[in-house]
């Protein structure tokens, strides 16, 4: 059985997808993203990033949503099988 890679969302490639594992930010912040679609158990996609490298947009429940990468880092993600080892 292959083994689960865990990523910071800030880490992933574009075309790679995976699920949230936690979101580990402010209880505020976390509440927006949650309303955003960032929750736990959640399947992510990272679409683009910006020509500077930041933001980067994902979509998260078919909507797209860019996050700057200081954010990002405090998403875990588990990646997809298929998605880069």
């Amino acid at each position: 059985m292959p083994e689960t890679k865990v990523t910071l969302l800030s880490d992933a490639r574009v075309h790679d997808a995976g699920v949230v594992e936690t979101v580990d930010l402010a209880e505020e912040v976390s509440h927006y993203l949650a309303h955003l679609g960032f929750l736990p158990g959640t399947r992510v996609e990272v679409l683009r990033r910006a020509p500077a490298g930041d933001p980067t947009v994902y979509r998260v429940d078919n909507v797209e949503v860019a996050l700057r990468r200081d954010t990002a880092r405090h998403i875990t993600l588990k990646l997809e099988h298929g998605a880069r080892k």
